[in-house]
């Protein structure tokens, strides 16, 4: 996370919080992107951009706070409407509320994520976008299901799992080898 958050805060220092104007189905296009690309560089093996998963995950970590910060706070007209201390304070609560979340469900589910592949944490991401995208389109009136916030959480959760994988491996599974075209 300290990661993720880095490359947050030198964004906003780059652009400010420019992401204020994006609204919450754009945010879930965005996560979308970046999912897509994973599952097709796992597939291909083969990247021709010259980057690999890692900072795809990393986007998916960030896009989804950006979301849950939308949710929270609607989005804006202007792009001047929040200081980057006050943007880096919602992306720590928002990353604090997602760690307790994960921390509940790590109880639940007893340490699942660690016997999974990578490979699965993005069919998940993929499936949860899919779900956002209809509760969208529902205007968030489901009847039985969780809410977009649920969603980018978990989105999150996922991502730091295929982070935390790619980064330390296990006995299971380790990055798939991708050939950058050109190198």
């Amino acid at each position: 996370m300290a990661e993720c958050r880095s490359l947050f805060a030198n964004k906003l220092h780059d652009y400010g919080a420019a992401w204020r104007i994006m609204r919450p189905s754009s945010i879930t296009d965005q996560i979308y992107i970046k999912a897509n690309r994973i599952r097709s560089i796992e597939t291909k093996g083969v990247s021709l951009v010259g980057e690999g998963i890692r900072p795809e995950f990393i986007g998916i970590v960030n896009y989804a706070i950006i979301g849950l910060i939308q949710l929270e706070l609607g989005f804006a007209d202007v792009v001047d409407d929040m200081s980057n201390e006050e943007a880096l304070e919602a992306y720590d609560r928002w990353a604090e509320r997602t760690l307790e979340l994960m921390l509940r469900k790590n109880h639940d589910y007893d340490e699942a994520w660690r016997g999974m592949r990578v490979s699965s944490y993005t069919d998940l991401i993929l499936m949860k976008i899919f779900r956002t995208k209809q509760i969208e389109s529902l205007s968030g009136a489901t009847l039985v299901s969780e809410g977009i916030d649920a969603n980018y959480m978990d989105m999150m959760n996922y991502a730091v799992f295929g982070l935390i994988k790619l980064t330390f491996g296990d006995e299971t599974e380790q990055e798939p080898e991708v050939e950058v075209a050109g190198r």
